[in-house]
């Protein structure tokens, strides 16, 4: 059985920091693409930050970069999101994915982060 379950979010102020955890189970984690997403009020749900398995390769929206961190544990089955600097436009529910392919697509329940400002 499938299961991603998030942890970390919570309520912080403007200019903080959070770290997002996503513990994997269930599947072959190291070959998946890890990615974390989010979804704001009435908003799409974006890709936030994704990295690859086996080469750590690794991708980061325009609105995150130089603030965000993503990484993962291949041997724990864990992958992180570090978020510095952190803005009121980054309040949203924070999804953790994993993903092989098109049959192979996996997602957690979801954590809320919320900003202050």
């Amino acid at each position: 059985q499938v299961q991603l379950v998030e942890s970390g979010g919570g309520l912080v102020q403007f200019g903080g920091s959070l770290r997002l955890s996503c513990a994997a189970s269930g599947f072959r984690f190291s070959i998946y693409w890890m990615s974390w997403y989010r979804q704001a009020p009435g908003k799409e749900r974006e890709l936030v930050a994704r990295i690859f398995g086996t080469s750590g390769s690794i991708t980061y929206a325009d609105s995150v970069k130089g603030r965000f961190t993503i990484s993962r544990d291949n041997a724990k089955n864990m992958v992180y999101l570090q978020m510095d600097s952190l803005k009121p436009v980054d309040t949203a529910v924070y999804y953790c994915n994993a993903n092989f392919d098109t049959q192979h697509d996996y997602w957690g329940q979801g954590t809320r982060v919320t900003v202050s400002s």
